[in-house]
């Protein structure tokens, strides 16, 4: 359970729970009815009804029950593993890592080829057992709240929520100038001109995981530029604007420079077994709390880089 507190303020002075509350801890309604009727909306360490009057100097705690949010896209919301699975030990050599952690948040660094969330298609170890075994507690008791994903064949940096209250207000950051999130790539081919952006709608022609540049699809813009040429290669820089499902990769493919490896848009590399060449390598948003700004950067993992080596 996390506790947030708030001392009254003389501009809340004369103001009703009703009407602070909501406001100083970024609430929506109805999760604000919710706690109040839990009894997790406190002022001064009792109970406090929404009518109440605040005075400066009173101390008003949040008590957040570690529960599943509300509105979580659908993408996000983690398909319980199966009995054995779940029974079983985390892995005891977790092959990713955790970059930043506080109460509210974790930024972790993801390996490939390793899946974001677990599914009914996905067999073995995901994302959430490994950070299971990071936290040092049992997968089963480890509510998982990925705030965006990555492809199982892309590396790099994703944000994790720790409780259902910072998922929302991280959330609400994605695909807004507050949560930034910069990828490398290398990729076959000279992107032309050097610097730019791609913008080409994002259509699911039918019910497989491929996607394709379509007039009907949904608006999807990647900013790119070439950080270093090498022979028939490129290491390129990009920046979402939109988050579609393989936006990168179908972007880059679209304008004649599909990611090395890329065994969907591409051509596959034996070099690259299970992956490709994108990397999550920068990631900056606000701590959903304090809302510090947070800035995390992950170099360019070693097969990637080779790649930049060879021609």
């Amino acid at each position: 359970m996390r506790t947030l507190t708030y001392t009254v303020a003389p501009q809340d002075e004369g103001r009703a729970v009703r009407s602070v509350v909501p406001r100083r801890f970024a609430l929506g309604t109805h999760i604000f009815r919710r706690l109040k009727v839990q009894g997790g909306v406190l002022v001064n360490g009792e109970a406090a009804r929404a009518s109440r009057i605040l005075h400066t100097g009173d101390v008003v705690t949040l008590l957040l029950p570690d529960e599943a949010p509300e509105g979580t896209q659908a993408e996000f919301s983690p398909a319980p593993p199966a009995a054995p699975q779940d029974d079983a030990p985390p892995s005891p050599a977790p092959r990713s890592a955790i970059r930043y952690a506080d109460e509210d948040l974790l930024i972790v660094a993801k390996s490939a080829p390793l899946p974001t969330l677990p599914g009914v298609h996905i067999a073995g170890e995901t994302l959430r057992e490994q950070l299971a075994a990071l936290l040092g507690i049992s997968v089963s008791g480890f509510v998982y709240r990925p705030v965006n994903r990555l492809d199982k064949g892309t590396s790099g940096l994703l944000a994790v929520a720790r409780h259902a209250h910072a998922q929302r207000l991280l959330s609400a950051q994605l695909h807004t100038p507050e949560f930034v999130r910069e990828y490398l790539a290398v990729v076959e081919g000279i992107p032309e001109p050097p610097e730019g952006v791609i913008d080409a709608p994002i259509l699911r022609p039918g019910t497989g995981v491929v996607r394709v540049i379509d007039a009907r699809g949904q608006p999807a813009v990647t900013h790119y530029r070439v950080e270093h040429v090498c022979g028939s290669r490129s290491l390129v820089r990009l920046r979402l604007q939109t988050g579609r499902t393989h936006q990168i990769r179908v972007h880059m493919a679209h304008i004649g420079c599909p990611i090395v490896g890329d065994y969907l848009y591409g051509t596959p590399s034996s070099a690259l077994p299970g992956r490709f060449a994108l990397h999550s390598a920068y990631l900056a948003c606000r701590q959903p709390i304090t809302l510090t700004r947070i800035e995390i950067t992950e170099p360019l993992p070693p097969e990637l880089a080779a790649l930049m080596a060879e021609d």
